[in-house]
């Protein structure tokens, strides 16, 4: 079972999802749950189905004291770079928050104050609380959303399987098709082993 929250008052957890993706947006959510919450089924995103999640989603949006959900575009990725896009993202939904949380939990390691509110970074929160729980699974499912919705504008990537992460089939696509604007050209988009032409 995870814990509800850590401190008293309103608390907000927030995770983003996409970080080692290749193309496509990195897509964070905040949510504050009520004290009172309890959904068994609810874990870190990574650790449930593509069913379960769905299903959570809206369980999640309507018991939700608040929530928010925000993204950082490819082009902000290569700008400012991976760890600063993604805590950028949860900046942009905790922004979104109403009310305003007391105290932030962020999933990992790194976070830049916001507001000065109080945060403290845990390392598998997702794991751990059920708001950070929540928010990687509404993170997760968004950002989903919109790569299946991209999929059908750039359909050889296979980004609606994909979802813009680096599998064989998207790396191939991009030695024989070349990138799109939703490809982040920072990162490594090929393998050393794809990019030796025989």
């Amino acid at each position: 079972m995870l814990s509800l929250q850590l401190l008293e008052g309103l608390e907000a957890g927030t995770d983003e999802a996409g970080r080692g993706c290749l193309a496509g947006p990195v897509t964070a959510a905040a949510v504050i749950l009520p004290t009172d919450f309890d959904v068994p089924l609810l874990n870190d995103s990574k650790k449930l189905t593509e069913k379960q999640r769905q299903f959570l989603r809206p369980i999640i949006e309507d018991k939700a004291i608040a929530y928010a959900v925000a993204h950082c575009t490819p082009e902000e990725v290569d700008a400012i770079n991976i760890l600063n896009a993604s805590i950028k993202a949860m900046h942009k939904a905790l922004e979104k928050l109403d009310p305003c949380p007391d105290h932030i939990l962020v999933d990992g390691n790194r976070f830049h104050s916001f507001k000065k509110i109080p945060h403290q970074c845990i390392v598998k929160g997702d794991g751990k609380y059920q708001n950070i729980a929540a928010a990687s699974v509404l993170a997760k499912t968004y950002r989903d959303d919109l790569m299946i919705d991209l999929d059908r504008k750039y359909p050889k990537y296979d980004w609606k399987n994909n979802k813009g992460y680096p599998t064989k089939k998207h790396r191939k696509a991009i030695l024989k098709e070349g990138i799109t604007p939703q490809h982040r050209k920072t990162f490594r988009l090929l393998s050393e082993q794809l990019q030796i032409k025989f």
